[in-house]
């Protein structure tokens, strides 16, 4: 069945570890970097902006963003999130992925920038130009899910396939801690230079007028990485097996490795021409029989996790304010408060989030994938139930330290689990001609699940005593039982893991099964549990 496999695919299959996989890392890694960075910095920012556009005078508490604000400024980049995944995931797989990948970074740099403009300093010309741009944002983010993740499976060897993956997406770690170091500095400097009075203390006079500064700052940096790495993606070569399989040119396949590979290539025009004769589509019976419960397990999954892991991320300012481990707001003043909220996001990605990324690095092509994803999911399980039930325990000034471990220890096992694998195995497991489109829709899935922690959260996590919920908000069913709803979110989510194949050792042609079209066509029999869901 590997017999008649492409010289140039089995060559990239066998292939040593070289200087360009770690380049290409590097190069697809940063816009994970930046995808991170914006998608995540505006939660440290929502505050300021409550305090800036809507103080309402003699209130005892700062001003906060209303609900349908809160909700469209945390959510709106989702939103273009999943529709680009979608969009630049078919688009990768019809134009190439080279095309397209220059496209998605150039539209991250304009809007990253544009995000922290706006046409006027009236609240509802402000919200509307960062909403507006945020959404463009999220559309140039989106591609960047399929194409980068797609680029580097089929740039990687079998080996070590996974690691190179899973190191793209571990950039998304360091994309959150610098978010949270950028903020501290700037809140920093402003305070230091501009110092103001707690709320309490004077309500007008502490938030200076400089503050406005303090977000948009914040906000542009994120251009700033995707514009360095932006003339490298356009020097990467495109894919050898979109080339050869897709585009059925597999002397230009093998010319475009040659250059950036230390390999020796036999280019094989003719039987790239004569391969994949039956080639089926998405929407077609023979893709759901043999890919129809894979696609159901990477959608399904990737739903479940982002569900718990962007309301967590999210929201962990305020869940760290119920807990007591950030000050009451009115007991600080807007800059003081961008730092306390800053400083507590950085020291939860120094200490767990960017750990867990690269222990999926270190051991994926070691234990593999399925297993990485369900111990994942189990942890996430237990510590989200062992943080709610006791939830008035945590709450007690003593106890504040070890909640927050516990809370560190359910990023630790998200990230060294389904954050990370949802993302890798949708690029291995599917024909190469729909591996983009794929991998999008999967994704994409995923955003509707970040969706729905982005806004169900806002109104769920609050108390259900009306008098203590946040302006404007309805009673929610509190900190407890959303912290529960999560963890059978988890629970669900380790359910489905089931559905996943391993992919584990095996060529993309095997995973994708794109070898057994050449099998039948030569009559060779073709075993039906080669592609076995649950490894053994």
């Amino acid at each position: 069945m590997a017999n008649d496999n492409l010289k140039v695919l089995n060559a990239l299959d066998i292939a040593k570890t070289q200087w360009y996989h770690f380049t290409a890392i590097i190069i697809a890694g940063m816009g994970f970097f930046t995808d991170a960075y914006d998608l995540f910095c505006i939660s440290l920012v929502t505050k300021l902006l409550g305090r800036i556009y809507y103080h309402d005078f003699g209130d005892d508490k700062p001003g906060s963003l209303p609900p349908n604000v809160s909700a469209a400024v945390n959510g709106v980049a989702f939103c273009g999130t999943l529709s680009g995944q979608l969009f630049f995931g078919w688009l990768g797989d019809k134009m190439g992925r080279k095309k397209v990948y220059g496209m998605t970074l150039m539209l991250m740099v304009i809007c990253s920038i544009a995000s922290g403009l706006s046409f006027s300093n009236e609240p509802t010309a402000v919200i509307a130009t960062l909403c507006f741009f945020r959404f463009w944002l999220g559309f140039g983010i989106g591609g960047d899910y399929p194409l980068s993740a797609t680029i580097m499976s089929e740039y990687a060897n079998k080996k070590t396939r996974g690691a190179f993956i899973a190191a793209v997406f571990a950039m998304q770690g360091f994309g959150i801690l610098t978010g949270g170091m950028v903020a501290c500095i700037v809140s920093a400097g402003f305070k230091s230079k501009y110092p103001a009075p707690a709320y309490e203390d004077d309500a007008l006079r502490s938030t200076v007028p400089q503050a406005d500064y303090v977000w948009r700052i914040i906000l542009m940096f994120g251009s700033v990485p995707a514009l360095m790495t932006y003339y490298w993606r356009m020097k990467m070569p495109e894919t050898a097996r979109y080339t050869a399989l897709v585009a059925k040119n597999a002397k230009q396949a093998a010319a475009d490795m040659s250059k950036v590979l230390q390999v020796e290539l036999e280019p094989e025009q003719e039987k790239a021409v004569e391969k994949q004769q039956n080639t089926f589509g998405l929407f077609s019976k023979q893709f759901l029989k043999r890919h129809g419960l894979h696609l159901l397990g990477t959608t399904s999954t990737w739903f479940l996790l982002d569900i718990a892991f962007y309301s967590q991320n999210l929201f962990q300012k305020d869940i760290f304010s119920a807990i007591g481990w950030i000050p009451p707001a009115k007991t600080m003043n807007a800059i003081q408060e961008v730092f306390k909220i800053s400083r507590a996001q950085t020291l939860i990605a120094l200490c767990s989030t960017v750990p867990g990324y690269w222990f999926t690095v270190f051991f994926i092509d070691r234990i593999g994938r399925f297993a990485i994803q369900l111990m994942g999911f189990f942890f996430m399980t237990v510590f989200m139930f062992a943080l709610a039930i006791p939830y008035h325990h945590w709450t007690q000034k003593e106890n504040r330290i070890g909640f927050v471990v516990m809370y560190a220890l359910t990023f630790f096992f998200a990230n060294f689990g389904p954050n990370a694998t949802t993302f890798v195995v949708p690029a291995e497991i599917f024909p190469a001609r729909l591996r983009s489109t794929c991998h999008g829709i999967s994704a994409a899935s995923g955003k509707a699940g970040a969706i729905i922690g982005a806004f169900g959260f806002l109104y769920a996590a609050q108390n259900q005593d009306k008098t203590k919920t946040d302006k404007g908000y309805p009673p929610g069913i509190g900190v407890k039982n959303t912290l529960i709803v999560l963890g059978v979110v988890n629970c669900l989510g380790m359910l489905f893991t089931f559905l996943v194949p391993e992919s584990n050792g095996k060529s993309l042609e095997e995973m994708s099964r794109e070898n057994e079209d050449e099998a039948e066509e030569l009559g060779v029999e073709v075993r039906a549990n080669e592609n076995r869901t649950i490894p053994v």
